[in-house]
């Protein structure tokens, strides 16, 4: 699982170029599906065929990373960008950036006056180590992301795009795993969420599921001064109940707690107050669809250095087969 997961953090993948994560999954999946298709939109779709007596299920990861786009480049050689889905000025100043043919950049702020002001993202820039425009490795719509390695430290691991590759590991490994169900289970593997859950709309409109299930990560309560939400790094997924976009379907919420407890599975309740997931888009695909998710504690969310518990990526997976594996009568 863990060199699963650093292949795939480590993968480039910004919204509306993930095609080397989709390659990734792809290789890892298509010995255990029996179809694969990849839509117009980019989504990697793979069914795994129930015995024909149950529901049709979607579990919906996202491939795709927040990044960033070259907007302008500077006679002196420096890069202004516009965002990819949700950037936060806080982590920038120092980060690394890579594009896709492998150029890394560092990006930095504009010198302050007033230090208690960080600036809005034009205040910052890109150094790739160009003297001018002309010698700039990069062109104006290069699409990059924010460049970290994968770490790990016990329990916990770290790296850029645990949002969503992580999930993706999950959707991987459930499908190898997945034995005599019941269900016809469509595992999607989904572009540009972070833009507006746009790969799972399209989806979700094409296989019209009974079932919508989401796989994500979410915010942790268990940091000094952090968001007040009772879920812990290393407690367990949490069940979505409610987010931003979407109020998951209360009878699959009783489905999945009652899946863990029967199989002793540590869990927690996820409400969160800001952002959404893929559920989102299959809840409201179509004539409406049943849909929940299961969500991965995750410190420090689109910085970095994103951190989840190995032992929850784990129970994921055991939650995931344990619902998949049973009947789903809600």
């Amino acid at each position: 699982m863990q060199q699963l997961i650093k292949n795939l953090v480590e993968a480039y993948g910004p919204s509306g170029f993930e095609d080397e994560v989709r390659a990734l999954i792809r290789a890892e999946i298509e010995p255990f599906a029996d179809e694969i298709s990849v839509d117009a939109m980019g989504n990697l779709i793979a069914l795994k065929k129930g015995n024909g007596s149950g529901k049709k299920v979607m579990i919906a990861a996202h491939m795709d990373e927040i990044g960033f786009m070259v907007s302008h480049i500077s006679k002196e050689g420096f890069l202004r960008f516009a965002n990819i889905g949700g950037v936060s000025n806080l982590h920038l100043s120092g980060t690394r950036a890579k594009f896709a043919d492998g150029t890394i950049g560092v990006i930095y702020g504009e010198r302050r006056t007033d230090r208690s002001k960080i600036g809005g993202l034009d205040k910052f820039y890109i150094d790739v180590g160009a003297s001018s425009s002309d010698d700039c490795p990069v062109s104006v719509g290069d699409a990059g992301i924010f460049w970290q390695t994968f770490v790990e430290r016990g329990d916990h691991l770290s790296s850029k795009a645990m949002d969503d590759r992580v999930c993706c590991a999950i959707g991987v490994a459930a499908l190898q795993q997945l034995e005599d169900s019941a269900h016809d289970v469509y595992f999607v593997f989904t572009v540009q969420e972070e833009v507006g859950v746009r790969g799972a709309t399209t989806a979700a409109n094409r296989i019209m599921p009974d079932i919508g299930i989401a796989l994500d990560v979410t915010l942790t309560g268990d940091t000094p001064n952090g968001a007040k939400m009772a879920v812990d790094l290393g407690k367990g997924p949490a069940i979505k109940v409610k987010d931003a976009g979407m109020i998951a379907h209360q009878g699959l919420v009783r489905l999945m707690r009652g899946a863990a407890e029967s199989a002793e599975i540590p869990h927690q309740l996820e409400v969160l107050l800001g952002g959404s997931t893929d559920a989102r888009a299959m809840q409201i695909s179509g004539p409406g669809v049943i849909a929940g998710c299961i969500s991965v504690p995750c410190r420090y969310v689109h910085s970095t250095s994103e951190t989840v518990s190995l032992s929850d990526v784990k129970n994921s997976v055991k939650l995931l087969l344990e619902i998949l594996g049973n009947p789903i009568d809600l």
